[in-house]
């Protein structure tokens, strides 16, 4: 049985979860602390972090989001960089982990109390690139309620961007933000003309 790329990466991250969650030494050591990284140059937890989660309901939205999202991304990027395609999803999901805390690291790198965790910023890219590349595709609110993809992209760096300057919880949504953000770019630079169809799509798009 062959897995896909996307597969690999659920499974490795909710092994990882699961185990940390057994063991809260190697889950505390393994969140997102910037005063860590900073005083005690914890660089891994840039990465580690990306792999655990608050609790079972935050591992599968996010999990439930990459399989989806990714698993269309993947294709795409096989499709139009061949045998690259897949390095270059790996590559744009792991950079989009690191990328995200970078603004988290800057922000409470003198907080010794605060930490993150969680693979927001590898998903959110991995959404937003699947947006540029399909932006009047209905998403859904809840199983429920279609919204188009561009839309609900708006309001998801709205939302993002409000909650980034909360942090009652330990789960990063600055990564949210700066994810979505780097896969966008990411994207943009790997197909530029992926630009010109998303105007496409959205000057032809009618919602009545």
């Amino acid at each position: 049985m062959n897995l896909s790329v996307t597969v690999i990466l659920i499974i490795i991250t909710v092994a990882i979860s699961l185990y940390a969650w057994n063991r809260p030494e190697l889950l505390q050591r393994w969140m997102f602390n910037p005063y860590a990284v900073r005083n005690r140059r914890e660089y891994y937890r840039f990465i580690t972090s990306g792999f655990i989660h608050q609790d079972y309901i935050h591992l599968f939205f996010n999990m439930f989001t990459l399989y989806f999202f990714g698993g269309m991304i993947e294709q795409v990027y096989g499709y139009i960089f061949g045998d690259l395609g897949w390095v270059l999803y790996v590559a744009m999901y792991l950079v989009a982990i690191v990328v995200a805390d970078i603004s988290t690291y800057r922000k409470h790198k003198d907080h010794p109390n605060y930490n993150s965790l969680g693979a927001s910023g590898g998903v959110a890219a991995v959404l937003f690139s699947s947006i540029l590349y399909d932006p009047t595709n209905n998403l859904y609110i809840f199983a429920l309620i279609p919204i188009p993809g561009f839309i609900l992209g708006a309001l998801f760096l709205i939302y993002s961007f409000q909650r980034s300057k909360q942090t009652r919880d330990r789960i990063n949504h600055d990564a949210h933000l700066w994810g979505a953000l780097f896969g966008v770019a990411f994207t943009i630079l790997l197909d530029p003309k992926v630009v010109i169809r998303f105007v496409e799509d959205i000057s032809n798009f009618r919602l009545f």
